[in-house]
C-alpha cells in the first residue's frame, strides 16, 4: 500500500512539471495569435493558408490571420488579419503569401510601401499577390525543359 502511495505522488509530480513545461514552451514560441488591429486583403488564391498562419514582415511576425472567407459577389478569398498596435502600415503596402519553405506551412509577407497614409484599424489593403502553388511552378518548370520548338 505503501509503495503506491508514493507512485501516485511522483506520478503527479511528473505531470505538474510536464504542465509548467507546455506553458513555459508557449509563453516563448509565437504559436499564440497577436492582438491588434485589424485589416483585410484579398486573394484569388490563398492555397494552404489557415487560420492562426503568421504575418511577417523582414521574417518576423507581426500579425496573424484570424478569419478568412469568399466574397460572394467579387469570388475572391478575403482574409482579416490581426497586426500588432505598433506596426503601422502604409496603405500601399505589398502582401503576398508565401511557403515557410519546402515542407512548411504558409504565411502572409508584407512587403511595407512608402505611402504617407497608414491603414486604419478595419482597413483594406488592396496590393496582394496570389500565391503560387507547388503543382504549378513544377507544371511550368517540366513544360520549359519539354519545351521541343526551338
Amino acid at each position: 500500500m505503501k509503495r503506491s502511495v508514493i507512485e501516485t505522488v511522483l506520478g503527479a509530480v511528473v505531470l505538474m512539471v510536464a504542465g509548467v513545461f507546455l506553458v513555459f514552451a508557449y509563453n516563448l514560441s509565437d504559436i499564440k495569435s497577436v492582438d491588434g488591429y485589424s485589416i483585410t486583403a484579398r486573394f484569388n488564391a490563398i492555397d494552404g493558408l489557415s487560420l492562426g498562419s503568421d504575418v511577417r514582415i523582414g521574417g518576423v511576425k507581426v500579425g496573424s490571420v484570424t478569419e478568412q472567407y469568399v466574397d460572394n459577389e467579387q469570388f475572391r478569398a478575403v482574409v482579416k488579419l490581426s497586426i500588432e498596435d505598433r506596426i503601422r502600415l502604409p496603405e500601399d503596402s505589398v502582401l503576398s503569401i508565401t511557403s515557410n519553405g519546402l515542407l512548411g506551412g504558409k504565411y502572409v509577407k508584407i512587403e511595407p510601401g512608402t505611402s504617407q497614409t497608414l491603414v486604419a484599424d478595419g482597413g483594406e489593403l488592396k496590393n496582394t499577390r496570389d500565391v503560387r502553388s507547388l503543382e504549378e511552378l513544377i507544371g511550368r518548370a517540366i513544360f520549359l525543359v519539354t519545351d521541343n520548338s526551338k
